[in-house]
């Protein structure tokens, strides 16, 4: 323990023990998987990051030991520690330089994003030696000044190789690619059988996993182009889903970043036209309705259903507006006032 402890504190690592886990030390071997929960502070005691509350969702962390994680200081400190150990690490600056990328990360995935929204087409480093902001306050702060962090961690679990099924992130290219049809059939089954919140989840997850082999390669490149018409069609399932859940304006976002690309993609349009529809915005829906019809006159049938259903409701709503503002600026009839003369 003591020798640990002293080949930690070589390498620029202070462990604390605040709990002593239970039974012997676990070997970890390539392959094992650590759950724990974390809690990352600045050295004055500011926290940045809790898993316990980090997005509401109270979700530990969970990494495949040899995977190359970007944040390598997690993994050599967790195999010092025993099962439902609680121990506070304080890592030099060398071994935190990388956490605001990870902590962007860890934030998009606990508010429900794209683990890789808001990050450049580069490595790591070039990213935190860059002044694009990640998107929070303190993450940029700690980018443009890289500090020590403590680093609080509480061992859950540790499952050995071949025990588990492999998350999509621990996963090869080469898995990934093979298992993306597999996920977008799961998902089209899921929603034919209106369990619409899990199928956007897998969906979300089949994006998740393209994009990430995406940022491997140069925009534009061949290979970059063929993994993004493999996106798209999981985009616009994604987009269906959010439209049944009322999220229109992620609707209108996301069909507005394919139609920058694909500017004739007829569902996209469709999509797109259906969520402006929904939030009042009549001219563009207007706009790409007609866009639908010139690009497939087929569709005329839908169309005109879906521009009868948003005439309306436009209708309906004028009508409750005039009830609701008529008479309001009329002046009050006068009120006789009898006056007693006894």
């Amino acid at each position: 323990m003591e020798e640990e402890a002293r080949k930690l504190l070589e390498e620029g690592i202070k462990k604390k023990l605040a709990s002593p886990g239970k039974g012997e030390l676990p070997t970890f071997p390539n392959g094992t998987k650590v759950v724990f929960h974390y809690r990352t502070s600045l050295c004055d005691g500011t926290v940045l990051d809790d898993s316990r509350t980090m997005g509401g969702r109270n979700k530990p962390m969970e990494l495949i030991l040899g995977k190359k994680f970007k944040l390598a200081v997690w993994e050599r400190v967790v195999i010092t520690m025993r099962q439902g150990e609680i121990s506070e690490f304080t890592c030099d600056t060398k071994h935190t330089a990388l956490y605001p990328l990870v902590s962007q990360s860890l934030r998009n995935i606990s508010a429900g994003k794209d683990p890789l929204e808001g990050q450049r087409h580069c490595c790591g480093i070039a990213q935190i030696h860059s002044h694009h902001s990640l998107g929070h306050k303190d993450l940029d702060q700690l980018q443009a000044s890289p500090q020590p962090l403590v680093f609080t961690i509480e061992l859950l679990e540790v499952l050995p190789p071949g025990s588990f099924q492999l998350d999509v992130w621990a996963m090869t290219d080469e898995e990934k690619l093979q298992l993306v049809p597999q996920i977008h059939e799961e998902g089209n089954l899921l929603f034919k059988q209106g369990k619409i919140k899990e199928a956007t989840e897998k969906y979300y997850n089949g994006i998740a996993c393209l994009k990430n082999l995406q940022m491997k390669e140069h925009p534009g490149d061949e290979a970059w182009v063929k993994l993004d018409h493999m996106i798209t069609p999981l985009l616009l399932n994604y987009c269906q889903c959010k439209l049944l859940q009322g999220q229109y304006y992620e609707v209108i976002e996301h069909c507005t970043s394919v139609l920058f690309k694909y500017e004739d993609n007829v569902k996209a349009l469709y999509k797109r036209a259906k969520a402006h529809a929904a939030v009042w915005n009549e001219t563009e829906a207007r706009a790409d309705f007609a866009k639908v019809l010139e690009l497939d006159p087929t569709l005329e049938s839908s169309v005109a259903k879906e521009l009868r259903i948003m005439e309306e409701k436009i209708r309906t709503k004028d009508k409750e507006e005039k009830g609701r503002y008529k008479g309001l600026f009329k002046t009050p009839a006068a009120t006789a006032t009898t006056v007693s003369l006894l």
